[in-house]
């Protein structure tokens, strides 16, 4: 293997280099800006470069988009030790070594181009016909080696496997799952030379009880099971699971809050399940919302001339991905997370399916369509994996009863109350309102490629059926009262048009108006209470609601023609075309109840306020640029709906995490399940975490960093990485202090070999962030609240956690309100003991993990310590102290002399 004798270029926080021939040399960070702009160079990661030199256009010739191109659907950490050990290369052993490893990987993977047993050939040489045309930086190089095929490659939409239609499933067989049995699945799934938990046994002993029978209508088996870190509770819940479908034929829904937890979840299960079935088929189904897969017609368009520059180049290794993916999920499958990032963000989402977009089987790739397939898997498969908002909305709106939950296991059962929020919430804003007014109206610049609106979608209906022909005519007639394109503009200038825009206008104003805030935080929404509302906000408010209802009633009308067409089907109406009303008319559903929840909340404002809600009128807001206007509603107690929705249609509901209660309290733990709003008392069950956390880890309340000093807060931060020797999980509750932290401490650190990542920084995604994170010990990452519950890292790699305070809840109003109606300051209580609990469990994964949970806080109330696990020692001591102790464990000596007594707290 030769390496590729280009000029590669290479920098980090502690300096650049370059490598030009055989040597390598320090260059300044200008002249390494100059050589990327007058030569092509070897470079690993674009846009992490750029922000590293400043350079934002940097270009160059990527190892990243080269390995997406060669081995698309391949995992790579992208860094240039994760890139040499995928291509099985010599590890950099510094930061001077990197530019040497980019020509080895070049040569590398240039040359599997040339071999017979390059898996992912085809396909290639089509694709790189088309880059070459874009001017793509490697097609040049790569032309003289992907050599032409034989015969024509088959066009990619021709590759795809089509799905097949199922017969709907038989009614799952009633049977009792005994203790023995269960056991000896888990027996059989954990292995015989395993470890044997007695928690995980009775554990899954405890999750068999939510498979039992159901005894009346209405009324679910409810398990709470509280598992602490180490039971091993996904295969102690998988074993009942996997025993039940085997018996029973029936379906099981596991859901899970994050991304990464569902990854985890599909290689575990492969414990308990094959692959395929004997026929072909998936017994285990991993399942998302629409936006995560790819549009087969959003990328077709991109690939014939809707994309152009760099983002028809995005589109040409997407269709090689494409090509190669399990199932076509794009946020949190096999694509590349980095990938997005390397050509923006946005153009990966332009390519998953948008809201209001699919039509179906109106669709020339209906029959190949990632979605299409997954969700009719999931109707015959043993397990589906899905998330807690999918649960939620396949409850409340799922187009086929077969595909409905009745089983469920919620993971992560903490975050069911936060999902709950999200999905029965109402929000009239102007980016809703003007999706809205797209999915009748179409785009105002009109798509290429793309039939889209009501008019577009259904015209044979409209020529066909008079009324429904109306119906969409007048639906597009009062769809013009909704924001278009440019709506924010307008609102700015004073220039609203239509009564809707009007209203937004009047939010807007009203919000400004009684800020008392002084636009402190532009990170966080302005917003006041629904309430004391002006006669003049209450006449716009209530002229848009009569536009919504001018809106839905035509939409009515037209689903109620689409119901009956497809009772008494035309003789035109194909297999196709009734799959395509019915898909009109599930959107069609979904848009109405959409309406008449924006109507209510309109109806309301002015008179009584509803005990059951919040209401609230709200800018939000990112770095001082307002991004949507407008009135929100949430549920007081979300759990209400989720119990009429998911609980009681449910024969089995188990709601499992190692942060269900609060301390030995179950009572915070039992109403937010929602069982007492269906009169179930729910089964409790505990189970204590096996580890040992009087040795494996302490708790340091570091009490003179003074709240606010952000020189201060830096300087902790930046000596507790260097103490521990990287391995660490800095924990933020605002982004402008991770950014302050970030930018006074990220070049010190990296000069100590410490590499330093951080979301809101680093042009990363968050699931790479944690890869990176996970891959190399000797790196530190900064986050907020999605590494406090996201992150798995068990090992070495993880070993301390630091919080720059106590996470405090942000006072909204709808925190207000809730905090009012539980108890006050005990209610906050909760909130921050379960945030601290959830932090705490990153640190400690196995059993040979050891570290150190640090928070930077001078007055950390007592009442808050009950959140770590019993037996955990508690210090409250200066920093350097603090200090003295981690660097003690880093470097296996003792922490604590033997005749120290100090008390733990």
């Amino acid at each position: 293997m030769a390496a590729l004798p280009l000029p590669a270029l290479h920098a980090s926080h502690s300096g650049c280099w370059r490598r030009d021939g055989g040597s390598t040399r320090t260059i300044s960070k200008g002249e390494a800006v100059t050589v990327a702009a007058d030569t092509p160079q070897l470079i690993l990661n674009a846009p992490l470069l750029a922000t590293r030199l400043g350079y934002p256009d940097l270009a160059g010739l990527d190892l990243l988009e080269l390995y997406a191109f060669i081995h698309p659907a391949r995992f790579v950490v992208p860094t240039p030790k994760g890139l040499a050990h995928a291509l099985g290369l010599t590890e950099p052993t510094g930061d001077p070594d990197v530019p040497r490893l980019l020509q080895e990987a070049a040569g590398a993977l240039l040359e599997m181009c040339e071999n017979d047993q390059w898996p992912e050939r085809e396909g290639a040489w089509t694709a790189l016909q088309s880059l070459t045309k874009m001017r793509w930086p490697w097609s040049t190089l790569l032309s003289a080696r992907v050599r032409r095929p034989e015969r024509a490659e088959r066009w990619l939409f021709t590759r795809l496997p089509e799905w097949e239609e199922t017969p709907e499933p038989a009614q799952p067989r009633q049977i009792v799952l005994e203790d023995e049995a269960v056991l000896a699945r888990l027996a059989q799934l954990t292995g015989s030379s395993a470890e044997q938990r007695p928690g995980q046994r009775a554990y899954a002993a405890e999750a068999a009880h939510a498979f039992a029978p159901r005894e009346r209508s209405g009324r679910p088996h409810v398990l709470l099971a509280q598992a602490g870190t180490g039971i091993g509770k996904t295969l102690g819940y998988l074993a009942p699971t996997s025993l039940w479908t085997e018996q029973s034929g029936g379906t099981v829904w596991v859901s899970t809050y994050t991304k990464a937890l569902q990854r985890q979840l599909r290689q575990e299960s492969r414990r308990a399940w094959p692959e395929r079935r004997a026929d072909g088929t998936r017994p285990v189904v991993v399942r998302k919302g629409r936006e995560n897969y790819l549009c087969l017609l959003n990328l077709e368009d991109a690939l014939q001339g809707g994309y152009q520059g760099r983002a028809a180049i995005l589109a040409q290794l997407v269709a090689r991905w494409a090509a190669y993916s399990r199932d076509g999920d794009m946020i949190g499958g096999d694509l590349p997370g980095w990938l997005g990032t390397l050509f923006r963000q946005r153009g990966i989402a332009s390519l998953t399916d948008q809201r209001g977009e699919c039509v179906y089987a109106g669709c020339p790739h209906y029959r190949k369509c990632f979605i299409e397939r997954a969700t009719r898997a999931s109707i015959g498969a043993d397990l589906v994996i899905g998330n807690h908002a999918l649960v939620m909305v396949n409850a409340a709106r799922g187009r086929d009863p077969a595909s409905r939950p009745t089983r469920i296991v919620f993971d992560e059962g903490h975050h069911v109350f936060d999902a709950a929020d999200s999905t029965f919430a109402a929000a009239l804003t102007g980016a809703e309102a003007i999706e809205l007014r797209r999915w009748v109206i179409g785009p105002e610049k009109n798509a290429r490629g793309r039939r889209r609106g009501l008019a577009a979608r259904l015209a044979d209906i409209a020529s066909y059926d008079e009324v429904g022909g109306k119906a969409i005519t007048d639906a597009r007639a009062a769809a013009e009262a909704l924001p278009g394109d440019g709506w924010m503009q307008r609102l700015a200038e004073n220039a609203a048009s239509g009564p809707l825009e009007e209203l937004l206008s009047a939010v807007r104003a009203t919000v400004y108006a009684r800020d008392e805030s002084g636009g402190q935080d532009a990170g966080y929404a302005l917003e006041t209470e629904a309430a004391g509302l002006e006669g003049a906000f209450v006449e716009v408010s209530q002229a848009a609601r009569m536009a919504l209802v001018e809106l839905r009633q035509p939409l009515i009308r037209l689903g109620m023609r689409l119901e009956a067409l497809l009772e008494e089907p035309p003789d035109w109406l194909d297999g196709p075309g009734r799959a395509r009303l019915e898909g009109a008319r599930h959107s069609l559903t979904w848009r109405i109840d959409t309406l008449a929840a924006w109507e209510s909340l309109l109806n309301r404002l002015g008179g009584a306020a509803d005990p059951e809600f919040v209401d609230w009128l709200a800018v939000d807001r990112s770095e001082a640029r307002e991004y949507d206007i407008g009135i929100h509603r949430r549920w007081l107690d979300p759990m209400k709906p989720f119990a009429k929705v998911v609980l009681e249609p449910a024969h089995g509901v188990m709601l499992t995490s190692a942060t269900l209660r609060d301390g030995e309290n179950w009572d915070k733990a039992v109403a937010k399940s929602g069982a007492a709003q269906i009169d179930v008392a729910p089964r409790l069950s505990a189970h204590q975490s096996p580890f040992d956390y009087a040795a494996q880890a302490e708790v340091l309340i570091v009490t003179d960093v003074p709240k606010g000093d952000i020189p201060a807060l830096a300087g902790a931060y930046g000596r507790l990485i260097e103490a521990s020797q990287g391995g660490a999980l800095g924990l933020f509750t605002a982004i402008r202090r991770l950014r302050a932290v970030h930018g006074r401490i990220a070049d010190r650190l990296a000069r100590g070999g410490l590499p330093l990542y951080a979301q809101h920084v680093d042009p990363i995604d968050t699931g790479t962030l944690v890869d990176i994170f996970r891959d190399d010990p000797a790196a530190s990452l900064l986050g907020t609240d999605a590494l406090r519950d996201g992150v798995d890292v068990p090992g070495h790699s993880l070993r301390l956690v630091v919080m720059e305070q106590v996470p405090w809840p942000r006072p909204s109003i709808l925190h207000r309100a809730r905090r009012l109606a539980n108890g006050g300051s005990a209610y906050d209580d909760s909130l921050i003991r379960a945030k601290l609990a959830q932090a705490f469990g990153r640190l400690i994964r196995s059993r040979e993990d050891h570290g150190h949970f640090v928070v930077l806080s001078p007055a950390f109330p007592s009442r808050l310590l009950f959140a770590f696990p019993q037996g955990t020692p508690i210090r409250r001591i200066s920093l350097e102290e603090a200090l003295h102790r981690v660097v003690a464990h880093a470097s296996g000596s003792p922490a604590v002399p033997a005749e120290d007594t100090r008390p733990l707290i």
